[in-house]
C-alpha cells in the first residue's frame, strides 16, 4: 500500500492536474472504509517525504497533495487538520516565494473545506497569516489576503471562536513595527470588535496600550483604521460602563496623553485621543479613577500651557481637570478609622515617594512590549468599597509642578486652584503637607503673571485663616519664635478691661499659620527688594481683600518693631503707609482709625505708630489720619534734629500730593475752623517751612493761603489744651493716650536709624552733620 501512495504521489509531482485526481480518488476510497490509519499514513508521506523535502519540485508537489487530501477528506478533514496545517504552515517560512504561493494556496483549499473546524487552530493559522502579510512578494500577499478574508468569514458567523486563547497572541503581535502587520493586525480587531458574540471589550486593557502604538504609525490609512477601532471600542464604553475595567486602564492613558517627541505629529494624535479617552473616563468612572488622580494630573496639567495649535488637546484636558477636581469632597478628609477603608490611606510615618522614584516610573518607555511592568499606582483591589483620594501624590505632582520653571502659566495657575481646592476640601490632611508646600508657594509671588500670583495668595489666605490650621506648637515653616504675640502700647491701655490680641473682636481669628505668613513675607520682602518695589504693594491690597486689613497691618506692624534692619523697616513702613492712605480696599480701616472711638482702634494705631517711627514722615502723615494734629505739630518740631536728605523732602513732597487727595477732604474742611485746629495749620506751616521752593511748596503755600482770617490762627490756654477731635465732637475717656511716651519712643528709633545710617556712611565721628541742600 505505500509503494502505491508513493507512486500516486510521484505521479502528482509530475502531472499536476491528473495525479492530484488519482490521489482524491485514493483518499475517497480510504474513507470509503473508514481507514483512517491509511488516511495518516498517506499525510504524513505527502508531509515528511514531500512538503518537507529538500527538493523545490518535491515541496511544490507535497502541497498540492495535502490540498487534495483535504478536498477529499469533505467535512471528515477536521479530524485531520492539525497533520494537513503544520507541513503547509512550516512552508510559509519558504525562500522561494513560489512555493509560498503555493502552500498559502493549499491552506486557502484546506480552511475552505474544514471551515469551522479550523477555529481550533486558528492561533497558528493567525500566527502564520501575519508573517505573510508582511511579505515582500505581492503574489504571496494577494494568496494571504484571500486566505484572511476566508478565515475572518469563518470566525463571524461562528459562534466557537476562542477569544481567551487568542488574546495573548494578539497582545505579542500588536507591538510590530512592520506596517502590513500592523494593518493585519488592526482589520482583525475591528473584525472582532463588530461580531455581537465576541466580547473584545472585557480584554481592552490587554491591547491598549498595543492600539496607541499603531496610532503612531507613519501610514495614513492605518492611523484613519486605527482611529475607527478605538472609536468603536469607546462607543462600546458608553453603552456599557459598568463592565469596564477603568482602573487597569488607567495608567495606559497617562502613558499616551504625554507627548514625548513633540515634533511628531503622530504624537498629537496619539496624546489628543487618549486625552479624549480620559475625558470620558473620569466622567463615566467617577471615583474610581481617584486613585489615579497623580498619574492623572502627571499627564493632564503641562496640557493646559498649550497654545492654539494644540486647541483640541487643551480643551480635553481642561475638560479633564476641571471633572477630577469635581470628584474631591469633604468625605476625602475623613481618617481612615473614620471610614472604615481599611489601610488604603497611606501613613504619616511611612517613607514619602520621592521625586525621582516617580520621574522614573513616568519616563517609563512607551516602546515596550509588555506593559504589565509599567504601573504607577497600586490599583484599589476590586472588593475595597471604599475609594481612597491618593491626596500624597496629588501633592506631590503639584509640587514638582510649582518647582519646575519651564511650567507654563495655565499650568501653574491650574496647580495653585488645586491646592486651594484642596485645602477647601481636604484641610485636615493638606495641612500635613503645608510644611512642605510652604516655601515654593511663598517663592512663587515672585511670579511674573498677575494671575498667578492672586491665585497664590488666595491659597496663602486659606492656609492663614483656615481652622484646620490651628496647632498649638509652630510649625517648621521658619525657624523664628512661636507664634507671635501682637502687644499694645501700655500707654494706649485705659485699665484692666482693655483687651489685647492679635486682632479684635470683630475681626475673624487666624490660625498659627498666619503670622508664620507675615514673618516670610516680610523676609521675602526684605530678601527681594525688587519684589517688593514692583509687587508690594499689590500683594498686601490682596491679601487686605482675602484676610483681615487690621490683622494684617497688626501684626506686620508688630513684626516690623522687631526688625533689625532698619532701612528695610523705614521702606516696608512706608509701602505700608501709601497703601493705608490710598488704597480702596482699606477704606474701613482708614474710618476706624480716623475717630478713634473704639479701644480696638486706638490700640491699633499705638501698635502702627511704634513701627511707624522707622519713617518720620509716615508717622506725621498716620498722626494727620487720625487727626492728632497737636502730636503731628510735636514730630514735625523734631524734624529739625534729623538728618534731612533728599528721600527725605521726596517723601515730605508725596504727604503734600496726598493732602490735597479726597482721602484728606475732611482735614481740608477743618482748615475753615482756625479756632478748633491751630495745631493743624501749625503742622501744614512746618511742612511747609521743611520743603525748598517746589511744585509741593506751592501747592501747600496756596492752600494756606485759602485758610480764613489769619488773625484766629493763635492757640489756646495750653492748661485747657486736650488732644481730640474740634470742640463739640467728643472721644470717649479710653482714648486718650500717653502722647509724651510715644514721642519718646519716637526719639528712641530716630537714634538709632541716624546711628546705621551713619555707621553705612562712615560718618560715625560727626553726628551734627547734616546735608545742606
Amino acid at each position: 500500500m505505500s509503494k502505491k501512495v508513493l507512486h500516486v504521489v510521484r505521479k502528482c509531482t509530475k502531472k499536476l492536474t491528473c495525479g492530484g485526481h488519482i490521489l482524491t480518488r485514493l483518499v475517497r476510497e480510504f474513507v470509503a472504509q473508514n481507514n483512517s490509519t491509511q488516511i495518516r499514513h498517506v499525510i504524513q508521506i505527502l508531509a515528511s517525504e514531500f512538503a518537507l523535502s529538500q527538493h523545490p519540485h518535491s515541496r511544490k508537489g507535497g502541497l498540492i497533495g495535502l490540498a487534495a487530501c483535504s478536498i477529499a477528506l469533505g467535512k471528515d478533514s477536521g479530524l485531520y487538520l492539525k497533520e494537513l496545517i503544520e507541513p503547509v504552515l512550516t512552508c510559509f517560512n519558504d525562500s522561494d516565494s513560489r512555493l509560498r504561493y503555493y502552500a498559502c494556496e493549499a491552506l486557502y483549499n484546506i480552511v475552505k473545506v474544514a471551515r469551522g473546524a479550523v477555529l481550533p487552530h486558528f492561533n497558528v493559522l493567525f500566527d502564520g497569516l501575519s508573517k505573510l502579510a508582511a511579505d515582500p512578494d505581492p503574489n504571496v500577499k494577494s494568496g494571504s489576503e484571500l486566505l484572511d478574508r476566508l478565515l475572518k468569514d469563518i470566525v463571524t458567523e461562528s459562534n466557537k471562536f476562542d477569544l481567551v486563547a487568542f488574546v495573548p497572541l494578539l497582545r505579542e503581535r500588536i507591538y510590530s513595527n512592520n506596517q502590513y502587520a500592523r494593518q493585519f493586525i488592526i482589520s482583525w480587531i475591528l473584525v472582532l470588535e463588530s461580531v455581537p458574540d465576541i466580547n473584545l471589550l472585557d480584554y481592552l486593557p490587554e491591547i491598549l496600550d498595543g492600539l496607541f502604538q499603531i496610532l503612531g504609525d507613519s501610514s495614513k490609512e492605518i492611523r484613519r483604521t486605527c482611529e475607527v477601532v478605538l472609536g468603536e471600542f469607546l462607543k462600546e464604553i458608553k453603552k456599557t460602563p459598568s463592565s469596564v475595567k477603568f482602573a487597569e486602564m488607567a495608567n495606559i492613558l497617562v502613558i499616551h496623553c504625554q507627548v514625548s517627541d513633540e515634533s511628531k505629529l503622530t504624537n498629537d494624535l496619539i496624546q489628543l485621543t487618549a486625552m479624549t479617552w480620559m475625558r470620558e473616563f473620569i466622567q463615566l468612572a467617577g471615583r474610581v479613577v481617584l486613585p489615579y488622580s497623580s498619574g492623572i494630573l502627571t499627564a493632564v496639567l503641562p496640557c493646559l500651557s498649550y497654545d492654539d495649535r494644540k486647541k483640541s488637546t487643551k480643551e480635553a484636558a481642561s475638560a479633564c481637570n476641571h471633572s477630577l477636581m469635581k470628584l474631591v469632597t469633604p468625605e476625602d478628609d475623613e481618617d481612615e478609622e473614620e471610614t472604615g477603608s481599611g489601610d488604603s490611606q497611606p501613613r504619616e510615618d511611612s517613607p514619602p515617594k520621592t521625586e525621582g522614584d516617580t520621574n522614573d516610573m513616568l519616563n517609563a518607555s512607551q516602546e515596550s512590549v509588555g506593559f504589565s511592568n509599567i504601573c504607577f499606582f497600586t490599583p484599589t483591589s476590586a472588593d475595597r468599597s471604599q475609594v481612597t483620594l491618593d491626596l500624597d501624590g496629588i501633592v506631590q505632582v503639584l509640587d514638582r509642578h510649582l518647582h519646575d520653571s519651564s511650567t507654563g502659566m495655565m499650568t501653574r495657575i491650574a496647580v495653585l486652584k488645586w491646592l486651594y481646592h484642596l485645602y477647601i476640601k481636604t484641610p485636615r490632611k493638606m495641612f500635613r503637607h503645608t510644611d512642605s508646600l510652604f516655601p515654593m508657594l511663598l517663592k512663587t509671588l515672585s511670579d511674573e503673571s498677575d494671575e498667578v500670583i492672586l491665585k497664590d495668595l488666595e491659597v496663602l489666605a486659606e492656609i492663614a485663616s483656615s481652622p484646620a490650621g490651628q496647632t498649638d506648637s509652630s510649625g517648621s515653616c521658619d525657624n523664628s519664635d512661636s507664634k507671635l504675640e501682637l502687644q499694645v502700647p501700655d500707654g494706649a491701655k485705659a485699665g484692666p478691661q482693655t483687651v489685647v490680641g492679635d486682632s479684635s473682636p470683630s475681626t475673624p481669628s487666624m490660625n498659627s499659620y498666619f503670622y508664620k505668613f507675615m514673618i516670610n513675607l516680610l523676609k521675602r520682602f526684605c530678601l527681594e527688594r525688587k519684589l517688593l518695589e514692583n509687587r508690594g504693594a499689590f500683594i498686601i491690597r490682596q491679601l487686605c481683600l482675602l484676610l483681615h486689613a487690621e490683622n494684617i497691618f497688626h501684626s506686620m506692624a508688630d513684626i516690623l518693631l522687631k526688625e533689625e534692619d532698619l532701612k528695610f523697616a523705614s521702606t516696608m513702613v512706608q509701602t505700608l503707609n501709601t497703601i493705608l492712605l490710598t488704597s480702596a480696599e482699606l477704606f474701613q480701616l482708614r474710618n476706624q482709625l480716623k475717630d478713634l472711638r473704639t479701644q480696638e482702634s486706638c490700640a491699633l494705631f499705638c501698635c502702627l505708630y511704634r513701627s511707624w517711627c522707622h519713617n518720620p514722615v509716615a508717622t506725621v502723615s498716620l498722626c494727620f489720619l487720625t487727626q492728632n494734629y497737636r502730636h503731628a505739630y510735636d514730630l514735625i518740631q523734631k524734624f529739625g534734629d534729623l538728618e534731612v536728605t533728599v528721600d527725605f523732602l521726596m517723601e515730605v513732597d508725596k504727604l503734600v500730593q496726598l493732602i490735597e487727595s479726597p482721602i484728606f477732604t475732611y482735614l481740608r474742611l477743618q482748615l475753615l475752623d482756625v479756632e478748633n485746629n491751630p495745631y493743624l495749620i501749625k503742622a501744614l506751616y512746618g511742612l511747609l517751612m521743611l520743603l525748598p521752593q517746589s511744585q509741593a511748596f506751592q501747592l501747600l503755600s496756596h492752600r494756606l493761603r485759602c485758610v480764613p482770617n489769619p488773625e484766629l490762627m493763635r492757640t489756646v490756654d495750653e492748661s485747657k489744651y486736650i488732644e481730640s477731635k474740634p470742640v463739640g465732637t467728643k472721644r470717649p475717656a479710653y482714648t486718650h493716650m500717653d502722647y509724651n511716651d510715644l514721642l519718646q519712643h519716637f526719639d528712641r528709633v530716630q537714634s538709632k536709624h541716624l546711628e546705621v545710617r551713619h555707621q553705612r556712611s562712615g560718618r560715625a565721628d560727626h553726628p551734627d552733620r547734616k546735608l545742606m541742600l
